[in-house]
């Protein structure tokens, strides 16, 4: 992994963040002097994208109406979390050539729509199948919006108060599915499950008409080659990968033979799918009419893949507390799942007023200062949880969670600004649609790594046989006792790494436009 070098030139331009072909001069401009108003095209993202991110974790506190409703059991329920995060890997790693394609505005529309019509097919659902292709194309709009409002701040936002602006993107990638479940138990305390999609419909209806009326495309679209291999072994190789940790939670039934094979096979896929990545850079740095895919070049920065490495860790164990919360408090605690979902409630509001506050005190002090304290909270939450059993109350678990999302805060948004800063700005689509991507690897990670693992507990436990409920306690604390270890790794890292914010810099892109430097 190469380091930007800082050049003589004091000329500054940037060209298209999402063109894969070389910026012409007409295209290139300074993100200060681009046309529209920042502000309001940002504000518009993130309220698309925090209510598409909100719907993401909602169903888990609606799982068992509806296994009830429908008549299936657990294995075929999970289908629904499962789907949604198979076509977010599959759909993520094109937005990139997408967002070179299509215009902003078109592409906004077409994202909203798509989300509300998945609303529309689930909340009228007659069987489960129809419910399950409801989340496939809920989930093609919601992997488009993320990428989009990543690399509208990137583009329109200088540097100096990215940390500030990516504040907001922290609270809808970190808020929204903590708030779900709790979203989930108001609905589902005072109507049936099909209302948790109606009002997404609603939501979902205001973002697409204000954002139809005031979104403006703010950049140049080009006309980019697509390479439909790349496509294939994109959707074959991610998909595969998530399929296979989704499974992992068999291990406790035994080895997990379909999982391997699954992860085996996506790794393979996603090897041949890098390497072509890299021979379709190098076609196109010599002038041959072809482009990648995803534009690989953001992983040769040491510091965008420290800083991601880091957050997608962190994410691994916001998304492990997300899945067996609810399940240790409704189990062993006999919490309702409005009770439930409001435990997340006070730390989720928190992580939401923090986010900001971390972006601000990025831009000033950069990262270090907030992502050590950050991660040793994450590492005393990740403790605190393995001390769960039948004597803690309510108020220790919402204490658990509001520490979790304190250093969650400390860690996530300062991690994300100073990963896409490090990228040029005309690949900030595609190092956004990388890291995007490996989000959802690490949600699926999260989730699956923490339910096998307390399920290997569970099942030898000394009490499996004779309680059940000190069983699953025993499985629980377990698996969050490789949440501290994961957490672990995560303070290590931030200790004795070097993680350097690159703050007052601009990007300065190539003739090529596929090499950059950097300005003091």
């Amino acid at each position: 992994m190469s380091e930007i070098p800082d050049p003589s030139a004091k000329k500054v331009s940037v060209s298209s963040p999402s063109s894969a072909s070389p910026a012409s001069p007409e295209q290139s401009t300074t993100a200060r002097d681009r046309p529209g108003r920042p502000g309001l095209l940002i504000g518009i993202l993130v309220m698309a994208a925090f209510v598409m991110i909100l719907n993401e974790t909602t169903l888990s506190n609606a799982l068992p109406d509806l296994m009830m409703e429908f008549e299936v059991g657990a294995d075929t329920a999970q289908w629904l979390t499962t789907a949604f995060m198979l076509t977010m890997a599959v759909v993520i790693p094109m937005t990139g050539y997408l967002m070179a394609r299509i215009p902003g505005r078109v592409l906004y529309i077409t994202a909203v729509a798509l989300f509300v019509v998945g609303s529309i097919i689930a909340t009228f659902a007659p069987v489960f199948w129809a419910l399950l292709l409801a989340r496939v194309v809920q989930a093609a709009g919601t992997a488009l919006i993320t990428p989009m409002l990543m690399t509208t701040i990137m583009v329109l936002v200088p540097i100096e108060r990215r940390g500030s602006m990516m504040g907001l993107v922290g609270i809808v990638m970190a808020v929204g599915p903590a708030v779900g479940p709790t979203y989930a138990g108001f609905v589902l305390e005072i109507a049936t499950w099909r209302w948790i999609f109606a009002t997404m419909i609603a939501l979902g209806v205001v973002a697409l008409v204000v954002g139809g009326w005031q979104m403006r495309s703010f950049q140049p679209t080009s006309n980019p080659p697509f390479d439909g291999v790349s496509a294939v072994l994109s959707g074959i190789g991610f998909a595969a990968t998530v399929y296979g940790l989704s499974k992992l939670s068999e291990m406790a039934d035994g080895f997990p033979t379909q999982s391997l094979v699954f992860l085996v096979v996506g790794a393979l896929v996603l090897t041949v799918f890098f390497r072509r990545q890299g021979s379709l850079m190098a076609a196109e740095a010599r002038g041959e009419h072809v482009a990648p895919l995803m534009n690989t070049t953001p992983l040769r920065n040491r510091q965008y893949v420290l800083s991601m490495t880091m957050m997608l860790i962190s994410f691994c164990t916001l998304f492990g507390f997300i899945i067996l919360m609810p399940i240790f408090a409704q189990s062993v605690l006999g919490l309702s799942a409005l009770q439930t979902g409001l435990v997340t409630l006070p730390g989720g509001i928190i992580m939401g007023v923090l986010g900001p506050i971390a972006g601000r005190a990025y831009d000033a002090r950069g990262t270090r200062p907030l992502i050590i304290p950050g991660s040793a909270l994450l590492v005393f939450a990740m403790y605190l949880m393995t001390t769960l059993d039948e004597s803690k109350s309510v108020w220790f678990l919402v204490g658990c969670a509001v520490v979790l999302n304190i250093g969650l805060a400390c860690l996530m948004t300062p991690l994300m600004s100073n990963a896409l800063a490090a990228v040029p700005t005309n690949l900030s689509a595609h190092g956004s649609s990388i890291l995007n991507t490996l989000q959802q690897l690490a949600g699926a990670a999260g989730t699956a790594l923490f339910v096998a693992v307390m399920g290997v507990g569970q099942s030898h436990s000394d009490q499996a046989d004779q309680n059940p409920v000190a069983a699953m306690i025993d499985g629980v604390q377990m698996a969050f006792w490789m949440g501290f270890a994961i957490a672990a790794v995560v303070l290590v890292m931030a200790l004795v790494l070097k993680i350097d914010s690159p703050r007052g810099r601009s990007e300065v892109v190539s003739d090529r436009g596929d090499a950059t430097t950097a300005v003091k």
